[in-house]
């Protein structure tokens, strides 16, 4: 078959990239005797280093009515899922018999070729008292992307089996058949290399940290729940046990500069504003140094079933702190100490543990490492080929 390949390559959306550059390398050593043609948008950027598995053709906007995730009201024009002849026309005439989108995409149910979907998010069904994914009608415009995406697609990647039943009991209806809907578990990002003691210290210098510190890596969304774990580290700090933390992610746009504003707030109103670390995005070096130095991991996120900076902390016998709620819960397993994260005692509390046990941070680097282990490539790869496999079923095609 030939496939054409649609990755989702804007670093802002942080893991959904790193899910389409991994599977861009997978793809490249996939072996299946397809041919692949990668299909990018105007402005992306194809990180330097990663092998793709064909060539690339650049999508400009005009070819056709949609963008990546745009295009709302010429969807709702047409009606949703509709086939829009322009974008028939420029992949019949590049012979491609499946689509491959790591990411939701407006695209993928107008252009009359067959599809595979990843679906990262359907929190706007799970979680909608978080204005994120709710307020000013993103969950209409969420719902009116999905519902025709999930329904016309050949096969969903999903991120995990918890996955695969949330998207089958609220878009079941929709058409999908269960066995379209099949779960590809994330590996840790492509970027991540071995951190030497000497890195981490030269970090720490530039960063202007101390020896131990916390880690989170998150944009100031309210469900990542930065401001508990400020709460948490104003409750250690009283009792003498003062951590610094490092967050790095952005806070542009408004709703993320209310809340890291409002995170400050809370860190002036403890006294702990010289524990709050905010670096922005970092390099990507400086990534691995972070997990390599690292006390721990503390990601309290609301959000799940699955979140790729647990098992990139794993990769760097970083202990982790996450919550323990559905989905999360059954994706660490017993790798890592679970926390209420409505509540900030809870998170101090393991916080605490962490900081002043060190055969419990032994254990939990080792609980990560045997993660790791159980979860490999190769697992990957046969994961994705039985996708594609299905989808080649499904549309009666052939390799």
């Amino acid at each position: 078959m030939r496939i054409g390949v649609v990755p989702n390559l804007d670093r802002s959306v942080g893991g959904v990239y790193q899910y389409a550059v991994t599977m861009l390398e997978a793809l490249a050593d996939l072996g299946t005797g397809d041919e692949f043609v990668v299909f990018t948008y105007v402005g992306d950027e194809v990180p330097a280093g990663v092998r793709l598995p064909g060539p690339v053709v650049e999508l400009r906007r005009s070819a056709g009515p949609l963008g990546v995730f745009g295009a709302a009201a010429a969807r709702l024009s047409r009606g949703a899922g509709e086939v829009d002849g322009a974008w028939r026309a420029f992949f019949g005439r590049r012979g491609i018999d499946l689509l491959l989108f790591t990411a939701d995409n407006d695209l993928a149910p107008t252009t009359g070729v067959p599809y595979v979907v990843a679906v990262h998010d359907i929190q706007h069904r799970l979680h909608p008292e978080f204005p994120e994914v709710s307020a000013d009608g993103e969950w209409e415009r969420r719902e009116s992307r999905l519902v025709p995406l999930i329904a016309g697609a050949a096969v969903v990647l999903v991120d995990s089996e918890v996955g695969r039943e949330d998207v089958l009991e609220h878009y079941g209806s929709a058409g999908i058949a269960p066995e379209a809907v099949r779960a590809l578990p994330f590996l840790p990002a492509h970027y991540l290399r071995p951190a030497d003691q000497d890195a981490v210290i030269a970090m720490r210098a530039a960063l202007g940290l101390p020896e131990r510190y916390l880690f989170y890596p998150a944009q100031f969304w309210p469900h990542k729940n930065h401001e508990r774990i400020v709460q948490a580290l104003g409750m250690l700090a009283a009792e003498g046990l003062r951590l610094p933390v490092v967050f790095a992610g952005s806070h542009t746009g408004v709703l993320r500069d209310e809340t890291f504003e409002r995170v400050m707030r809370t860190a002036a109103d403890l006294d702990v504003t010289d524990l709050v670390h905010c670096t922005g995005y970092v390099p990507d070096e400086t990534m691995s140094a972070l997990y390599a130095g690292a006390l721990a991991l503390v990601m309290p996120t609301f959000f799940g079933p699955t979140n790729i900076p647990a098992i990139e902390a794993f990769e760097f016998d970083c202990p982790v702190i996450t919550s323990d709620i559905r989905g999360i819960r059954e994706h660490v397993g017993d790798a890592a100490l679970l926390v209420d994260p409505a509540s900030a005692a809870s998170i101090a509390e393991a916080i605490r543990r962490v900081a002043t046990e060190p055969d419990l941070r032994a254990e939990l680097a080792a609980r990560g490492r045997a993660w790791l282990q159980g979860y490999t490539r190769d697992d990957y790869f046969a994961a994705l080929r039985c996708a594609l496999d299905a989808a080649r079923e499904r549309i009666g095609g052939g390799r």
